[in-house]
C-alpha cells in the first residue's frame, strides 16, 4: 500500500529535536512501522503540487490541518485508490467530508490529542490581551521605559465576564482553568450542558446574542461548519462590548477577516488573539498580520511536544487497526460508511 504523509517541514529545529514528530523529517515516527511492513511511505513537506502528484495512487493520506494543502473534492476525485484520510491532530474541515463520504472513504482525526495544549494556549492569550503584555515587552526590545504608556490598556482579569462559544472538550477545559481567576463565565453551545456539568465547571448558559454584549472577553471553541462559517461577522463583532477582547483558537473562518480589522482599527475591540487563520498558512500580506492590538500565533497551540506525541500515537493506532482489518476507534471517526458520523461536523450549530 502507498501511504502519503503531508507534514510541515521541520528544518534545523527538527534536525536537532527528534520529539518534533509532526514534522516531515520525523513523519510521525511511522517510517520504521510502515516501511518495515513493506509499504511505501511518501512524505510531502511542501504545497499543492506534490500532493496532486502523489495522491493519484495513494491508499492512505495523512495530513495535519491545512498543511500542505486542502484535501478538496477535486483531489479526492483523482485519488481512485484512496480508502482512508487521517488528520494528525484535531479538525478535519480542510477535507471535503461530503466528497469523502460519497466515495466511501473513511476520515478520522485524533480526538482529544490537543485539548490540553489548546486550552492552555487560550488562557495565555486571554491574559496577554487583558494585561496588554506585548507593548510592555516591545519596550524592553526598544530600550524604552514608559510605564504610563505600558499600563494604559492593562486590566485585571478578576471580576470580568468571559464568554465561551463552544463548550466541548476544549471549551470545558478553558472554563476549569478560568475558575481561579475569579471571573464570571457564560457559555453558548448548540446543546446546553447538564446542571451538574454547569455546576462543576462554574459556568452559566446564555444564548449567543445575549452572551456577546455582556462579555469583556469572548473565546471561541466551536468547530467550523456551514453554520459557524462567519459566525462573528461585522454585526456581531460590533455588538460586542466596546473595549472587549476576542480570542479564537478554533478556526479562522469563524471570524470575518475584514470586519475584524475594522473593529480593531475603529477601536471598538481592545484586542484580538488567535492561533488560526484563513487561508492557512497565512500569506505575508494577510491583513491580520498588521492589524492593531493583536497577539496572533501561527496555528501552533495544539502542537506542543506532548500533543505531537499523542496524535502520533493515535495515528499509529488507526493504521494498525486499518491494516489489521479492525474498525478505527469510534471517537476518532469523522466519516464512516458513507456518512459524516462526528457530531462536531454533522450538527447544525445554533439549531
Amino acid at each position: 500500500m502507498k501511504f502519503v504523509v503531508a507534514l510541515y517541514p521541520g528544518g534545523a529545529a527538527a534536525a536537532k529535536n527528534p520529539e518534533i514528530l509532526g514534522s516531515a523529517e520525523h513523519a510521525l515516527g511511522l517510517r520504521p512501522f510502515l516501511e518495515g511492513a513493506g509499504h511505501e511511505l511518501v512524505v510531502i513537506p511542501d504545497k499543492e503540487a506534490s500532493l496532486d502528484r502523489e495522491i493519484v495512487d495513494a491508499d492512505v493520506v495523512i495530513t495535519t490541518p491545512f498543511w500542505p494543502a486542502y484535501v478538496t473534492k477535486e483531489r479526492i476525485a483523482r485519488a481512485k485508490k484512496l480508502k482512508l484520510i487521517l488528520t494528525a491532530g484535531v479538525g478535519s474541515d480542510h477535507i471535503d467530508l461530503a466528497a469523502a463520504a460519497a466515495r466511501g472513504i473513511t476520515v478520522a482525526e485524533i480526538t482529544g490529542s490537543n485539548v490540553v495544549s489548546v486550552a492552555e494556549h487560550t488562557i495565555m492569550q486571554i491574559l496577554t490581551l487583558v494585561r496588554d503584555y506585548l507593548p510592555a515587552y516591545r519596550q524592553v526590545l526598544e530600550g524604552r521605559w514608559d510605564i504610563a504608556e505600558a499600563a494604559s490598556r492593562s486590566h485585571d482579569l478578576e471580576g470580568k465576564v468571559v464568554g465561551i462559544v463552544g463548550a466541548g472538550r476544549i471549551g470545558q477545559r478553558v472554563a476549569l482553568r478560568l475558575r481561579p481567576f475569579g471571573v464570571k463565565v457564560l457559555y453558548y453551545d448548540f446543546r446546553r450542558l447538564s446542571t451538574v456539568e454547569e455546576e462543576v465547571l462554574g459556568i452559566q448558559y446564555a444564548l449567543l446574542d445575549a452572551l456577546v454584549p455582556q462579555c469583556d472577553v469572548i473565546t471561541i471553541h466551536c468547530p467550523l461548519t456551514p453554520e459557524t462559517d462567519g459566525l462573528f461577522d461585522r454585526a456581531r463583532l460590533f455588538r460586542m462590548k466596546k473595549g472587549a477582547h476576542l480570542v479564537n483558537t478554533a478556526r479562522g473562518k469563524i471570524v470575518v477577516t475584514d470586519a475584524l480589522v475594522e473593529a480593531l482599527e475603529k477601536d471598538h475591540l481592545a484586542g484580538y488573539a488567535g492561533d488560526v487563520w484563513y487561508p492557512q498558512p497565512a500569506p505575508p500580506d494577510h491583513p491580520w498580520r498588521k492589524m492593531p492590538r493583536h497577539a496572533m500565533t501561527i496555528h501552533v497551540s495544539g502542537t506542543t511536544l506532548e500533543a505531537q506525541k499523542r496524535y502520533s500515537e493515535g495515528i499509529r493506532d488507526c493504521l494498525e487497526r486499518f491494516l489489521g482489518g479492525r474498525g478505527i476507534e469510534r471517537d476518532y471517526l469523522v466519516v464512516d460508511g458513507g456518512k459524516v458520523v462526528s457530531p462536531s461536523y454533522s450538527y447544525a450549530f445554533g439549531k
